[in-house]
């Protein structure tokens, strides 16, 4: 099982996540803090999260799916098993076994490429 968090207004409007079995374990409203470039491109202040649950089985699929779902700025998705970790920007899936130091920093990386300041790509792995 792949548990995650998902932060609804990162959507690209009129797309959807249909076909996917997520259990939602908590729904949190919370004001965000953002970057520069994140308040540039309209990202709005206070956030839908959504903690989320998905069978192995359809982890890779939905990290496929979340990559062309995502709107084009400072967004990202992570979610993860005992094992395995996606990070998944707009266009773009990390997978890799959970914990691996130079993957992380990898994804961290790409995270600052496209604004994501510092205190976000501090996931939980």
């Amino acid at each position: 099982m792949f548990k995650g968090v998902l932060i609804l207004e990162s959507l690209r409007v009129g797309t959807s996540l249909t076909g996917f079995r997520l259990t939602v374990s908590e729904v949190e409203r919370e004001r965000a803090e953002l970057s520069t470039q994140q308040i540039a491109a309209g990202l709005p202040p206070i956030w839908f999260v959504i903690a989320f649950q998905v069978e192995d089985d359809r982890s890779g699929e939905l990290a496929s799916r979340l990559s062309r779902v995502l709107e084009p700025i400072g967004w990202y998705v992570n979610f993860s098993s005992q094992k395995e970790t996606y990070i998944v920007y707009p266009g773009k899936v990390f997978h890799y076994p959970r914990g691996d130091p130079d993957r992380t920093t990898e994804a961290q990386a790409y995270g600052r490429t496209l604004g994501i300041p510092e205190p976000q790509l501090e996931w939980s792995e």
